[in-house]
């Protein structure tokens, strides 16, 4: 049996989650999604080779990064919702996007995974009845408030996440040490209409970040652009101006240690 969340502060509080396939696989599968949907690590932003089949099959649907809150992410976000207001959508709109505001500690893990697999094209590979398709059928009509204490009441969610917290390289940190790493798990997803979503629970709502072609995934290079890799520029031009010198290419992204998980159709097998 998996080790039940702690109370911490008067608040649920989960184990923090590692993001790689040897982790997200199996919640994924705890979960309610389909073998057919396989994970993979992300070696490259831009080389051609990694980046395509057999390292990468393709298309990739979604993709799960973790990425550390430096100063010039942290000003970015601070700038972007001090002109938003709170997500006041229900239902999936007329965006397509379920969004979860996140009120679990250290869920961040695994509602950046959900983001992933219940919209987009992903979400057509939910086994039904399962905890994934039952989340997001009760999702659907609440508001933001409402469907994120449904998510805080979800017993199979909470088994789920903690039945894979030991799993991984590194032994999962304590609480209290994982706030001080300051790490964020962001989900991009391509929408039925095309649209790069840019999902996390700490946000003020889902972020559109534009519009994808019909033949361009979560890791074209457009997609890459706007998602994952605006990060990486907003980081190379804070360094650079830090330092007073311009950065090469293999130090474009200055000291962004970021993980990420692509999540793509084909390479397993309906069981």
């Amino acid at each position: 049996m998996p080790r039940p969340a702690e109370i911490i502060n008067g608040k649920k509080t989960f184990v923090v989650l590692e993001n790689n396939p040897q982790v997200m696989t199996p919640l994924a599968a705890t979960l309610g999604a389909s073998p057919t949907l396989t994970f993979h690590d992300i070696l490259s932003l831009t080389d051609p080779t990694l980046l395509s089949p057999p390292f990468l099959p393709r298309p990739v649907l979604a993709l799960l990064v973790i990425i550390p809150l430096t100063p010039a992410w942290h000003a970015d976000r601070l700038a972007e919702d001090a002109d938003i207001a709170e997500y006041a959508g229900t239902g999936e709109d007329e965006d397509g996007i379920i969004w979860f505001k996140q009120t679990i500690g250290h869920a961040c893990g695994s509602i950046g995974l959900l983001h992933c697999l219940i919209n987009g094209a992903a979400r057509k590979h939910i086994r039904p009845d399962s905890t994934l398709a039952k989340i997001r059928e009760k999702a659907i009509p609440l508001g933001m408030k409402e469907r994120a204490k449904m998510l805080y009441d979800d017993e199979a969610f909470e088994h789920a996440h903690q039945s894979v917290a030991e799993m991984g390289d590194t032994d999962a940190p304590n609480a209290i040490t994982a706030d001080k790493l300051g790490q964020h798990f962001v989900a991009f997803v391509k929408g039925d209409d095309g649209r790069l979503w840019e999902l996390e629970g700490s946000r003020k709502g889902p972020i559109c970040r534009g519009v994808l072609g019909e033949g361009e995934d979560v890791m074209s290079e457009k997609a890459v652009e706007m998602g994952l890799g605006r990060i990486v520029e907003l980081e190379r031009r804070w360094v650079e101006k830090e330092l007073g010198m311009k950065l090469d290419d293999e130090s474009r992204g200055g000291d962004l240690r970021f993980s990420a998980v692509a999540i793509c159709e084909g390479g397993g097998e309906e069981v």
